[in-house]
């Protein structure tokens, strides 16, 4: 069964594929961790999504997960607002400080497979 498409901007793409070449440590280490279906299902880095590019995005299980700077600080309503165009289009977000997938990438490993395993029954058919 095909995927289903989020509606994308298309300049975002070549955003997106300049974001992959220039990934940020936290981003690189939970990749490593993440990428060949390592927790049992496929992600992508840097998925353009209607105006935005999520760091991690598995189709299967219509989950994005963030990986969050010291940057996002100042943009919690820009991130709640971007949340909720998401889940609009039936995305879970899952979301890590940046500091937690350097320091504690367990935790986020452990976090991401009990997201997947209370959940994995439940996603919708793509």
């Amino acid at each position: 069964m095909p995927n289903k498409i989020i509606p994308y901007r298309q300049d975002l793409k070549e955003k997106a594929k300049h974001m992959r070449k220039n990934s940020t440590l936290s981003e690189v280490l939970l990749w490593q961790e993440i990428k060949d279906r390592k927790l049992g299902f496929q992600f992508h880095r840097q998925v353009p999504m209607l105006t935005y590019i999520v760091d991690f995005y598995s189709h299967e299980l219509q989950l994005a997960i963030e990986v969050d700077g010291d940057s996002h600080d100042e943009k919690v309503d820009y991130d709640s607002h971007r949340e909720e165009e998401l889940k609009a289009y039936g995305v879970r977000i899952l979301r890590f400080e940046d500091i937690d997938v350097k320091r504690r990438i367990g935790y986020v490993l452990d976090e991401i497979f009990h997201w997947i395993e209370e959940n994995k029954n439940k996603c919708s058919p793509v």
